[in-house]
């Protein structure tokens, strides 16, 4: 079967061309000779590919989940693009915490005049504008996220929970990012009379 040559079998009513290896530009000529196509080749050839419709549908459809893709991709750059905002605040904004200790602990001992006082609420007027808020007052109700208890002082009839009573050092937070935790000292409620 080495030796296997192409026959071609012409249609009845035809004459095709004669082998393979002739000009085959009188292809056209045989095919037109050969009659009309009829209606079953022609229903054959159009299911062959895709329609137009699906083609519609199937582009559309990859166009949607690209827009959806690159919509995701520009909400998390944007939120990346915060967090790292965020972090470069928190970093630059924690040695501050000292020096603002400083300046209170000058405020107590009256020891802010003239141009240092201009200075200190400036520096303030700063950091609270790059969202660095001070919390952490006598009375407020200890929280474990917020505070750090140095002591415990006793009871207190005067309080119904576990309270601060005294405010050693002042809380910072960036939003709602505990930058330091207030230092206090707490005081237990006094437990009711049995």
């Amino acid at each position: 079967m080495a030796n296997e040559t192409e026959v071609e079998v012409p249609v009845e009513g035809t004459s095709a061309p004669a082998g393979p290896a002739e000009d085959i530009s009188g292809v056209d000529n045989w095919v037109e000779e050969g009659g009309p196509l009829e209606p079953q080749d022609v229903v054959e050839v159009e299911q062959a590919g895709p329609s137009a419709d699906d083609q519609l549908v199937e582009r559309t459809a990859d166009l949607q989940r690209l827009q959806a893709e690159f919509l995701n991709y520009k909400r998390r750059v944007d939120r990346d693009r915060e967090l790292i905002a965020d972090n470069a605040t928190y970093k630059v904004l924690t040695p501050i915490v000292e020096v603002l200790d400083t300046i209170d602990r000058a405020r107590e001992h009256g020891e802010l005049d003239g141009g240092f006082k201009a200075v200190a609420e400036q520096l303030e007027r700063i950091v609270a504008g790059l969202g660095l808020t001070r919390f952490g007052e006598p009375g407020d109700a200890f929280d474990p996220t917020l505070h750090e208890a140095l002591s415990h002082l006793g009871t207190d009839p005067e309080v119904e929970v576990v309270t601060a009573k005294v405010v050693a050092k002042a809380g910072y937070k960036i939003n709602d990012r505990v930058v330091r935790a207030a230092q206090v000292l707490v005081v237990d409620p006094a437990e009711p009379d049995a």
